[in-house]
């Protein structure tokens, strides 16, 4: 199972790299402007904040066919292609442009997906990856629920691409794809800290240290 935390924020990556194993980070063209730096910039941090085993997931801006496959080589060009993977958008000019990038090597995260359908095709293009939006999904129906049938039916067929979601609005939509067995999750930095803090952990760790201050007048062993 692959978690990859979905920002350019690289102080924040840095902070969660630091104490979860982490396998990656993806980003978007909004994401990356919203870093307000240059995306040259960004991707040069990135590769110093994440090691060579954390997957760089960058997508393309262009919505032609051409310019979709020269922005996916320069792409695959970062850090010298080892765990670099290109989002290419399920349009029709995306899908393609999928078959062509996988032929010349690059590995492909089809994104964009909005429903089962448009992620079968991606799947049968080639992609390794397959990022269905799951919140914005909710509006048109059961994102959820759809996404775990699409995670059943790439097994059924056998197909070897796998369902990273995407787009998550809170910790219980993690929380059931994870249950239903979802291969890779990307997620942004506030909604994974929200997985990891509980109130009710901070809570028992304030009585242990209460607890052993007043039996022992220390609070470390």
């Amino acid at each position: 199972m692959e978690f990859f935390i979905d920002s350019a924020d690289t102080e924040a990556i840095r902070e969660l790299c630091a104490y979860l194993p982490i396998d990656g980070v993806t980003t978007n063209p909004t994401i990356m402007t919203k870093s307000g730096k240059e995306p040259e910039r960004v991707f040069d941090e990135l590769c110093e904040v994440l090691t060579e085993d954390q997957k760089i997931i960058a997508q393309v801006v262009s919505a032609d066919y051409e310019g979709i496959l020269a922005e996916a080589e320069k792409i695959a060009s970062i850090r010298g292609g080892r765990n670099v993977v290109v989002k290419i958008p399920v349009t029709r000019e995306g899908l393609r442009a999928i078959p062509v990038v996988k032929g010349r090597g690059a590995s492909v995260l089809a994104t964009g997906i909005y429903s089962p359908d448009q992620a079968f095709w991606a799947a049968k293009a080639g992609a390794d990856y397959l990022a269905p939006y799951v919140n914005r999904m909710c509006s048109y129906g059961d994102g959820v629920g759809q996404v775990v049938e699409l995670v059943q039916t790439l097994a059924r067929y056998g197909m070897g691409a796998k369902v990273c979601a995407a787009s998550f609005k809170n910790v219980d939509q993690v929380h059931q794809l994870l249950a239903a067995g979802c291969p890779a999750v990307t997620v942004a930095p506030d909604v994974i800290r929200a997985m990891v803090g509980h109130p009710g952990t901070a809570i028992a760790m304030e009585e242990f240290a209460s607890d052993w201050e007043k039996a022992y007048g220390r609070t470390s062993l």
